[in-house]
């Protein structure tokens, strides 16, 4: 079988591409923290959160032995039809969920729907598990309650990068008590899907310091678990799923793999890539990105129809 990168990519404005090309033209490469005094550094650096109105909810939920902050948005003009859990990106050592605070009130006023954003531990001095203990645990608090506590049993689930790895790996441990069938969709931006170093994009990140970070504790040969490197899981079972990413992505070749693995493993999957991205790009102030966002937007909604 043959295809071409092309075939897969999104249809957008030539304009917006260009526009995309010319933004990324002029921006300096990154590079996140080479050690823990760098990541020190950059969480002092890191801007306050905007403020929202009206703002969010804040909460903690007590389950499955922990217990994690939560900001929970609810839309205006009436109840919500569903609930979105979000995990913020951030490498697994960075951001919170209060920096997503103004895409979840827009995601949840756009959505008519309630955004439940986690706050989960943060590596180093939190890795791995602690961050998908959390974020399973609300997970499990939404199952039992979210009718009660919302007026709906309507659940989807979504995440950037980091944020999308422990979406899906919270959507496995689901999957093996038997509830991932209440999640109706999974929005999943950029995943980084091998901490193991294995697959062509896990090489590329693999001397990153957020992997040491996040599991420098744990054995080279066990960081294919499925609950840090979820292209290994065993992915039968799940909901739908969107998967998002860029052209220019360092993890594009293991996002083609991801989708192509939760197609064949039974599952109903849709891929878009957008041209002249790269990672992160859906965080970005390009035409292009809100594309991206508003498409995202349209097929969560599409769940809680």
């Amino acid at each position: 079988m043959r295809f071409a990168l092309e075939a897969l990519v999104a249809d957008v404005p030539a304009e917006q591409i260009a526009a995309a090309r010319d933004f990324y033209r002029s921006r300096a490469p990154g590079r996140g923290p080479a050690d823990f005094a760098e990541l020190e550094e950059a969480r002092a650096k890191k801007p306050a959160p905007r403020s929202v109105v009206p703002p969010p909810l804040e909460e903690t939920v007590e389950a499955a032995g922990v217990s994690v902050p939560v900001r929970i948005f609810l839309p205006s003009g009436g109840p919500p039809r569903g609930v979105h859990l979000d995990l913020h990106g951030g490498g697994f050592f960075m951001d919170s969920a209060a920096h997503s605070d103004v895409r979840n009130r827009a995601l949840s006023e756009a959505l008519h729907s309630a955004v439940v954003a986690v706050d989960y531990r943060l590596a180093p001095e939190r890795p791995w598990p602690a961050a998908p203990d959390d974020c399973e645990a609300v997970a499990l608090r939404l199952v039992e309650q979210a009718e009660a506590r919302f007026g709906t049993a309507r659940l989807t689930i979504g995440g950037s990068s980091a944020g999308a790895t422990l979406a899906l790996a919270t959507l496995v441990r689901l999957r093996d008590r038997g509830v991932a069938d209440r999640f109706a969709g999974a929005a999943l931006r950029f995943g980084t899907w091998d901490l193991s170093a294995r697959t062509p994009s896990g090489r590329l990140i693999a001397d990153e310091y957020f992997i040491q970070a996040y599991v420098g504790h744990v054995p080279d040969h066990d960081r294919t678990r499925p609950d840090i490197s979820p292209l290994y899981a065993d992915l039968s079972g799940l909901p739908p799923a969107l998967l998002v990413v860029g052209s220019e992505d360092i993890l594009l070749e293991d996002n083609l793999t991801m989708a192509g693995r939760l197609s064949a493993a039974g599952n109903d999957v849709e891929l878009r890539v957008y041209p002249a991205s790269p990672h992160g790009f859906t965080g970005h102030p390009t035409a292009l990105a809100a594309t991206a966002l508003d498409g995202i937007n349209s097929w969560l909604s599409e769940r809680f129809g």
